[in-house]
C-alpha cells in the first residue's frame, strides 16, 4: 500500500502567488526523486455542515486560506529515501532557508500508511 506524507496549512491569501511559485517547485523536486504523486490544494468550499471545517482546524485568521497538500509514496521506506534526497537538494542550494510565505508553527504535518487505496 502507498505512504502519504499529508500537509494543512494556513496561508495568507495575498501569499497564494509566493506559496504556488514554490509549491511548484517542491513538485519538481519530489517528483524528480521518485514520488509518485504531489498536490496542492487550495480551500475553494470551506463551509461544512458537519464535522469540523478546515478553517476552524488550522485556526484561520482573516486574510487566510487553507492550503491542503499530500505527496504519495510507494511505502514509508521509499519516503524517507526520497525526503532524505530532496533534503540534501535543499541543502545543497545554501544554507539560508528561503523565506516561507505562511507561518510554518501552524502547519500541520503527518505520514499516513494508506489503508484503502485505487
Amino acid at each position: 500500500m502507498p505512504y502519504v506524507d499529508g500537509f494543512l496549512i494556513p496561508v495568507p491569501k495575498k501569499s497564494l502567488p509566493a506559496y504556488l511559485k514554490m509549491a511548484r517547485i517542491g513538485k519538481k523536486a519530489w517528483m524528480k526523486h521518485g514520488a509518485l504523486d504531489y498536490k496542492e490544494c487550495v480551500g475553494d468550499d470551506l463551509k461544512s455542515k458537519w464535522g469540523t471545517p478546515f478553517p476552524v482546524v488550522a485556526k484561520l485568521k482573516p486574510g487566510e486560506t487553507v492550503v491542503f497538500s499530500y505527496i504519495v509514496f510507494k511505502s514509508r521506506a521509499h519516503r524517507d529515501r526520497v525526503n532524505a534526497r530532496v533534503m540534501k537538494d535543499m541543502a545543497a542550494m545554501g544554507d539560508q532557508p528561503p523565506a516561507m510565505p505562511f507561518d510554518v508553527k501552524r502547519m500541520a504535518y503527518g505520514g499516513f500508511k494508506a489503508v484503502v487505496s485505487s
